[in-house]
């Protein structure tokens, strides 16, 4: 009598020798037929990495800064005074490269990035008063559209268009 694990290992040989006739060198389909390319539209097969900055930031004394690795942990701390440093990344992501088109010239993404950090100064708090700062708003409401005082900016870009 055959047992239920004979039967079960025969039944995988058989499969995995079907499996492979269709990856040799006569099979009449191509490799590509078989994959749907809609699935990876899109993707980047290059390795790249989307682009991570960390926050260095004036905390007090004059020679002291503290470093940050999230935009919320800077903006929980109330900083005023910081500057975006590339940690890791090779390429913008899409809502980077947005962000530094809709900035048009008024900043860079490392610009934006350091100005996305800090809470209750510069284009956060003052009004927009040129076309350079309201492209400079435009940018970081792309950029940083979860920033704490989004709400003055977006009020701010409207005063200013009348």
């Amino acid at each position: 009598m055959i047992s239920v694990r004979r039967l079960l290992a025969a039944g995988v040989v058989v499969a995995a020798a079907v499996g492979l006739a269709g990856c040799t060198a006569g099979s009449e389909s191509a490799p590509e037929d078989s994959i749907d390319s809609s699935a990876t539209a899109g993707v980047s097969a290059t390795g790249t990495s989307p682009i991570v900055f960390a926050f260095v930031c004036a905390a007090g004394a004059p020679d002291r800064t503290e470093t940050y690795t999230t935009y919320s942990a800077v903006w929980e701390d109330s900083r005023t005074d910081c500057t975006a440093q590339r940690i890791t990344g090779t390429e913008a992501s899409s809502q980077q490269r947005d962000a530094v088109l809709a900035a048009a010239g008024a900043a860079t993404l490392q610009e934006l990035a350091a100005d996305c950090a800090v809470r209750g100064t510069g284009p956060w708090v003052e009004p927009v008063t040129s076309s350079e700062r309201a492209h400079l708003a435009a940018g970081l409401l792309q950029y940083c559209p979860g920033h704490p005082e989004t709400g003055h900016l977006r009020d701010a870009v409207a005063a200013w268009r009348g």
